[in-house]
């Protein structure tokens, strides 16, 4: 082909693939195509213009960058320039389509359908005269930014104001937007003499810092929400760090703080796994690494991502939430990974003076009083204000060298940093004890940070401890070691471990301290008026309890291990034989592992008493402590655990131990951390992790698990309680059945029972268990019938369908059924996934829920037809309670608390 000279250039007429977005995509007499102008398609796809593949001198074919702009050639309305990645774009925006508009030049995600905007530059000055489409932004040989009305020396609407000057005779100077979306001006000798992350508006992108110059003085950076949707201005709510106590963030409604975060005490590391975002992330992991840096000029907060991830913003939104977000292309929207405060009490000073926000509880966190305090006021703590705080329960004088060792907790407001960056664990304690108006401290190893100065942090509080909280283990936490004063006892038990170890010798009451004045030493102190004279050691790893002044001794424990391994083989005098294969662990072991059932460890409770989370031999365990007024007898009891504990299947949740001392009863399970199905299913922002595939891999994992329950166990059980409550979700989402509190066996040739005492969940009780009394394995599978609806659809049994004129799930989803209308069930967040397995799973949920047991299909068949399909199923009968709702049901009421990951159900005679 002929080429055409231009000057030194040879040139040449090319179609270009390029994802740019396009200012014209004509070419008409009069307006002819100059080198370096190209002309873009509507939808942005293609671009065609002069470009040079080689970089050859004289060049062949040239395009000039398109995320430059040159002195030269400023930029014009309805343009916009973008980077070189395609992922943001630089223009004029109107937020609010008003008349007349208010425009404003602004950044935003050029490849995302809805408007996000990440910067505003004018965003106090909005351009509203009628001269406005006259507009452009042009980058002065000054090393300005300057918008200016028309191109021939209109008036300047808004300016970077640089000082610096481009020198003499240099080359032009340009400003570039980035991959990172930061704009940035850049003199002739390339170094970076403004950009646009020094200058946040209300959202913080990957690389850009919050920050305080020593040098300064000042309050540091800081974002401005918003003041409303469509209105950038700077609204009421600021986000940033305080000169005063730079290790901390923030969160500003005015002056007034609404809600801080735990002082920075290393490198973060938050991964959001597969399992849990695969829907937005199209199945990769995203890691956010989350930093303080002290550089000697000034101290920042900024954050990173791995390799691939999608678009991910931390924005301030106009309502004052802080939230980061992730752009999820198969939904097309934003989705919540975190928001921040994510609950009442999250609020700052919420909980008041010695009191705390327990994020551990589910559904919703709440406030509770520090080991050994209790409410200043409690009618009013009881009304749910708690501003008052806590107050100490025994006020005993005095300064002790003690402290009470408070893990996962959210270190407290108004801290010093104290001991040059180089103390020792130790010493820090030592620091705190130096001075009796401090009443507890934080120690920190973070030489894997980026702090400048210190390889150690060591922060210390004196006066009342303000704003702290119970984290979850997900997120992170510091262990606060609080000083205790005096001789203060803290912890009341039912067994006298200070004296004799003969039951019959035992006092009924006891009162401990917890001694941990030596980070990692964990001690009990006897306060016992009337049994000073023994007390609780550690020596080596064993723990013993030492009579003064007499050579006698009493080991409590000798390896206690779970999950397979051996037990103590020291029994006391009450504690029967037991099956060997089988632990039956002490219950002075439990008292240890859960801080002897602290408040600050529960993480469940209900009917049948309270779950505790604790340590024993390494490894997270779920204590389950039955009520003492609970039915269930000793005997009862342990041949229940003995024969459970030899269940053994992925989708159960494993039994490790148990302890039945005196009237005490107690289970030991795994710890399970991702909550119950429940806690995710019905939550908001958490059901965003299921996805249809995860929800899918449920349905089947609880159908497995009731199946083994069913056929092929040693024995046929009925669980009789299956719920959203009783599923459990383990690190991989995977499903396990808990709470086997309310299980019958059944003998080889039994198959069905009949009960004076109904026990269950209203809504999940098949109707002829809940009328009659009568269970079977049909019974359960009438549950699971339940439970699969609320799985699809995202709606709970009962309460959700009321509002839509239907008495329960089952009543709506088959008359959605029978209207042929079964593509509205599912719930928004799967709607068009995998369309063929929901409607499966609707035509099997609605034939576990027929009224009749007989028609409903065994476990077996369930299973069979959700891992392989089919084509053949029955049309189900209309379900129970649909032509009729007898008076008796309505009597049948459920007394349940479900918090965290846990349930319990209360026994109720019919």
């Amino acid at each position: 082909m002929d080429s055409l000279a231009l000057g030194c250039c040879t040139a040449a007429f090319i179609i270009l693939f390029l994802p740019l977005s396009a200012s014209d995509d004509r070419l008409v007499p009069g307006k002819p195509l100059a080198l370096g102008n190209t002309i873009v398609s509507d939808d942005g796809v293609f671009a065609l213009g002069f470009f040079n593949p080689s970089n050859s001198t004289p060049a062949k074919l040239y395009r000039p960058p398109a995320a430059r702009l040159p002195p030269a050639k400023p930029l014009a309305l309805g343009n916009t320039i973008v980077s070189d990645d395609g992922v943001f774009a630089l223009g004029f925006f109107n937020p609010s389509n008003s008349t007349p508009a208010k425009l404003y030049l602004g950044i935003w995600y050029n490849n995302i359908p809805e408007l996000t905007v990440v910067w505003v530059a004018n965003r106090e000055t909005p351009i509203t005269n009628s001269s406005s489409y006259a507009l452009m932004l042009s980058l002065t040989n000054a090393l300005n930014l300057i918008i200016l009305e028309g191109n021939n020396g209109g008036r300047v609407l808004w300016t970077t104001a640089n000082v610096t000057t481009s020198p003499a005779g240099s080359s032009t100077p340009t400003a570039v937007l980035l991959n990172s979306g930061n704009l940035v001006i850049r003199s002739s000798n390339g170094s970076t003499v403004w950009q646009s992350f020094d200058h946040q508006t209300d959202t913080l992108l990957p690389g850009m810092k919050i920050r305080i110059k020593y040098n300064t003085g000042g309050t540091g950076d800081r974002l401005a929400s918003w003041k409303g949707p469509g209105d950038p201005s700077p609204g009421r709510f600021s986000y940033g760090v305080d000169s005063d106590t730079p290790l901390e963030a923030f969160l500003w409604d005015g002056g007034i703080v609404v809600s801080r975060s735990s002082p920075w005490t290393g490198y973060h590391v938050k991964s959001f796994k597969q399992q849990q975002l695969e829907v937005a992330m199209n199945g990769s992991d995203v890691i956010m690494y989350v930093s303080f840096v002290d550089n000697g000029d000034e101290i920042y907060a900024t954050y990173s991502l791995s390799n691939g991830a999608p678009p991910v913003r931390s924005v301030l939104k106009y309502s004052g939430q802080y939230q980061t977000e992730i752009w999820s292309s198969n939904l097309s929207v934003w989705v919540v990974l975190m928001k921040w405060p994510s609950a009442e009490c999250n609020l700052y000073g919420y909980c008041g003076p010695y009191g705390y926000c327990d994020e551990t509880v589910a559904p919703i966190p709440t406030c509770k009083c520090l080991d050994g305090f209790e409410p200043s006021n409690k009618e009013e703590w009881t009304r749910g204000k708690f501003l008052a705080g806590c107050r100490q329960k025994d006020l005993l004088q005095g300064c002790s060298d003690s402290f009470l060792a408070l893990s996962r907790m959210k270190s407290p407001d108004k801290f010093m940093l104290v001991g040059g960056g180089r103390s020792t664990s130790e010493e820090c304690a030592a620091e705190c004890r130096r001075n009796c108006s401090c009443v507890g401290y934080v120690y920190r190893n973070v030489s894997s940070g980026g702090f400048r100065r210190d390889a150690t942090m060591c922060l210390v509080w004196a006066g009342d401890l303000i704003d702290t909280g119970k984290i979850g283990t997900e997120i992170g936490g510091e262990t606060l070691y609080f000083r205790l004063a005096g001789v203060t006892c803290i912890f009341h038990i039912s067994y006298g471990l200070c004296t004799s170890d003969a039951a019959k010798r035992r006092k009924s009451k006891s009162i401990y301290v917890w001694d941990t004045s030596v980070p990692g030493h964990l001690g009990l102190l006897c306060c016992n008026a009337m049994q000073t004279n023994r007390k609780v050691v550690m020596q080596g790893n064993d723990y013993y309890i030492v009579r003064a002044g007499k050579n006698k001794k009493w080991r409590m424990h000798k390896n206690i291990r779970l999950g397979g391994m051996s037990a103590s083989n020291e029994t006391r005098e009450d504690n029967p034989p037991h099956d060997q294969d089988f632990p039956f662990v002490r219950l002075e072991e439990i008292v240890l592992a859960t801080h002897n059932f602290s408040e600050a460890c529960k993480i469940g409770q209900g009917g049948f008493g309270k779950v505790y989370k604790g340590l024993l031999g390494g490894q997270e365990v779920a204590v389950k402590r039955l009520s003492k007024d609970s039915q269930q007898g000793t005997k009862e009891f342990k041949n229940e655990v003995i024969l459970i504990a030899k269940l053994q299947h992925r989708n159960l949740v494993r039994l490790l131990g148990c302890c039945g001392e005196g009237d005490e009863k107690l289970l030991i399970y795994e710890y399970l951390p991702n909550k119950s199905l429940d806690a995710t299913l019905f939550d908001d922002s958490r059901k965003l992790l299921l996805d249809w595939t995860t929800r899918f891999n449920i349905i089947k994992g609880v159908a497995r698990g009731l199946l083994y329950l069913h056929e092929d166990s040693r024995f046929t059980i009925i669980h009789r309680d299956l719920k959203a409550g009783n599923i459990l979700l383990d690190a991989h989402m995977k499903p396990k059945i808990a709470d086997f509190g309310m299980a019958k066996i059944f003998g080889d040739n039994q198959q069905n029972a009949n009960t004076q005492r109904v026990v269950g969940t209203y809504g999940y009780m098949a109707p002829e268990y809940a009328m009659e009394g009568v269970f079977s394995t049909k019974s359960d599978v009438y549950s699971f019938g339940v439970l699969l609806l609320e799985v699809v659809t995202g709606i709970r049994r009962n309460s959700d369908c009321e509002t839509m004129g239907f008495p329960s799930l089952t009543v709506y989803s088959w008359n959605k059924w029978n209207e042929e209308k079964t593509e509205e069930l599912p719930d928004s967040s799967i709607i068009d996934t995998s369309p063929d397995e929901v409607l499966l799973c609707v035509h099997v949920a609605l034939l576990c829920v027929q009224e009749n047991p007989n028609d409903r299909p065994c476990m077996s068949s369930v299973v069979f037809v959700l891992e392989n399909g089919s084509t053949t199923l029955t049309t189900p009968n209309r379900p129970a309670y649909f032509a009729r709702r007898s008076a008796e049901l309505d009597q049948i009421r459920n007394i349940q608390t479900s918090v965290n990951s846990y349930t319990f159900t209360e026994i109720e005679g019919r």
